[in-house]
């Protein structure tokens, strides 16, 4: 299993990045990955994918998270640019 998860967010062009969150996303799309590498090169796909159209009513924020564990921390967010 992959430690890690390629996570793209779409968020209301009204909330702050630091806001911008799974729970306050309007839709999150999640792949694995195995390194920060392949982790970094899902989240731009995904964010080709995701085709969101020009304007400022919503942006795409994307994170690479450490999968979640029973017995580890919570997720580790690495901003890429």
């Amino acid at each position: 299993m992959s430690e890690l998860l390629s996570v793209a967010l779409v968020c209301a062009g009204t909330l702050l990045a630091q806001d911008c969150s799974r729970d306050t996303a309007l839709d999150v799309i999640v792949a694995p990955a195995h390194t920060p590498m392949e982790c970094l090169m899902h989240a731009q796909t995904m964010a080709a994918q995701a085709g969101l159209p020009g304007g400022s009513d919503r942006y795409l924020k994307i994170a690479c998270e450490h999968r979640h564990t029973d017995n580890g921390p919570g997720p580790v967010i690495r901003r890429a640019s």
